[in-house]
């Protein structure tokens, strides 16, 4: 199974376009988008993660007449906001997911210009993907990989140069077997000397293998 990350824009031709009342609501920030589904009925489910003015926002969806159903709740970071829309068509995101028999990993983070949001399935179906992607988004891929469920988390403890460090190996094939590449091979990538390499190499597997027996 792989993964491959994407930013896309606009996020309300993406998702659904009642995206870009909540994203122009002055009194709320989008966080992430918990969940986005398209339903048999016609409808359109997501789950935000906002923070701001709740009930100023509650009132607000009350009044839209595209909103067949909602309800806000508090949380610790803020709150979560179910909303039920009607939906004409399904958003781009969401159609290339059910069209290609792919999973649509959550959280989806919002993003200066877009939406990050990745994309699991076959190696096969995720190529095809990109090329059902409509003229009418912009989309770039961030990354691509094999999926390993919750495998951010296992990688959150790390800097940002233990993370690159350990990216590039990972690409440059470090880890296969057999290795195609070694520390030497690495620094030459990264223009820095085959110790760093190994020193940052190091400290990573030891916070990824931590994270996996915890």
């Amino acid at each position: 199974m792989q993964y491959l990350k994407l930013t896309i824009s606009p996020t309300d031709r993406a998702i659904h376009p009642i995206d870009t009342f909540v994203a122009d609501h002055g009194d709320v920030t989008r966080e992430a988008l918990l969940h986005v589904d398209a339903r048999a009925d016609g409808t359109t489910v997501l789950l935000y993660r906002l923070t701001g003015d709740r009930e100023t926002f509650a009132d607000a969806l009350g009044e839209r007449s595209e909103v067949r159903d909602h309800e806000v709740v508090d949380v610790s970071d803020g709150f979560h906001a179910f909303l039920q829309v009607e939906s004409s068509t399904m958003g781009a995101l969401v159609e290339v997911a059910h069209e290609n028999a792919l999973i649509i990993d959550t959280p989806l983070e919002f993003v200066e210009g877009g939406l990050r949001a990745t994309l699991v399935g076959t190696h096969d179906n995720l190529r095809q993907s990109l090329s059902a992607m409509p003229d009418s988004i912009d989309f770039a891929v961030d990354n691509a990989g094999p999926y390993v469920p919750g495998g951010e988390d296992l990688l959150s403890p790390l800097t940002d140069r233990q993370l690159e460090v350990f990216e590039v190996a990972v690409d440059e094939g470090y880890y296969d077997v057999p290795r195609r590449a070694t520390h030497k091979d690495i620094a030459a990538t990264l223009d820095c000397a085959p110790s760093t390499v190994d020193e940052h190499l190091r400290k990573a597997e030891s916070r990824v293998v931590s994270g996996l027996i915890q």
